[in-house]
C-alpha cells in the first residue's frame, strides 16, 4: 500500500499561498517624472511637454528635468520653463523649486515651492516669495504644449513688461528727475 499524497495539497496550497504574502511582486516604480507627480498628488500638468529626462534621488526625492529648450506656457498666467527644473518633492508639494517662473502684471517671479493644500477644494498654491498665487486644479490636469523662447531674451517678454531690476532702474531715474522739478 502506498502513501497517497493528495492529503498534502490543501497543505502545500496554504504554504505557498502564505510565502506569496510574504514576498511581494515587485511594484512598478514610477516610468516618468509625471508618473512621480500623480503619486504624489499633483497635477501632471504643472511640467510642460518635451521632458528629455529626468532624474530623482529616491532618498531625498530631490528631482531634475530636463527640456529640449526654455519655453512659456498659458494657463491663467503665463509660466517659464527653464532648461532645467529642479526642487524636492513630497506627497502634494514641490519645494527648492527652481526653474519655473510666473509672469504677474509685467513682471517674472520665481515659483520657489508648489502645494496642494487639499485636493478636495480644486485649488493649487504656487508661492512665489511674496505671495501665493492659487489657480484651479483643472488648469493642470495634463501636461501643455510649450512656447520656445531664446535662452537670452529674458522669458520673451513683450514690450510692455519688463525685469524686475529694468523697472527699478527706471523708477530710481523718474525719482530722480521728480526731486529736481520740485
Amino acid at each position: 500500500m502506498g502513501i497517497s499524497i493528495f492529503p498534502l495539497f490543501p497543505s502545500l496550497s496554504l504554504c505557498f499561498l502564505l510565502l506569496s504574502l510574504n514576498f511581494p511582486t515587485t511594484q512598478s516604480s514610477p516610468s516618468s517624472i509625471y508618473d512621480h507627480l500623480e503619486r504624489n498628488g499633483l497635477p501632471m500638468g504643472i511640467l510642460p511637454k518635451g521632458i528629455t529626462d529626468f532624474s530623482i534621488d529616491p532618498d531625498t526625492n530631490r528631482f531634475q528635468v530636463d527640456l529640449t529648450q526654455p519655453c512659456n506656457a498659458k494657463f491663467e498666467n503665463q509660466l517659464h520653463y527653464d532648461f532645467n527644473i529642479s526642487g524636492v518633492l513630497s506627497f502634494g508639494k514641490i519645494a527648492n523649486l527652481s526653474g519655473v517662473s510666473q509672469q504677474e502684471l509685467f513682471l517674472w517671479f520665481p515659483v520657489i515651492n508648489i502645494r496642494v493644500d487639499d485636493p478636495s477644494s480644486g485649488l493649487i498654491n504656487f508661492d512665489v516669495g511674496v505671495v501665493d498665487k492659487q489657480f484651479s486644479l483643472s488648469l493642470f490636469e495634463s501636461p501643455r504644449d510649450c512656447t520656445a523662447v531664446d535662452p537670452d531674451d529674458s522669458h520673451s517678454q513683450s514690450e510692455n513688461s519688463q525685469k524686475p531690476s529694468e523697472l527699478l532702474s527706471v523708477g530710481i531715474v523718474e525719482e530722480h528727475m521728480l526731486r529736481a522739478i520740485s
